[in-house]
């Protein structure tokens, strides 16, 4: 598994990436903290009893609503294309 991580990594970076050198802008990590997020609920849907990992996972949920709403704010129409892309919510 660790394998695979990085070269999922490496793909978002390159779809969300503005440009070449990209590695930190509000949209990618945005698209970085979904990825997570989904993959997390996927494991809380098997292991309800990890708490440690729901904490985890609310703290990046909190931690990508401050980006998404910094964005919607200051790009709102890069916001509006990047939540249909990811499927993300108001």
């Amino acid at each position: 598994m660790s394998t695979t991580k990085p070269k999922i990594k490496k793909e978002l970076i390159k779809e969300y990436a503005i440009n070449k050198t990209d590695t930190g802008s509000i949209e990618l990590q945005i698209a970085l903290l979904t990825h997570k997020i989904n993959h997390l609920i996927k494991h809380l849907k098997e292991n309800k009893k990890d708490n440690s990992t729901r904490n985890g996972l609310l703290a990046m949920v909190g931690k990508r609503k401050k980006f998404v709403s910094y964005l919607s704010k200051k790009k709102p129409e890069d916001y509006k294309n990047l939540a249909k892309k990811l499927k993300i919510k108001n």
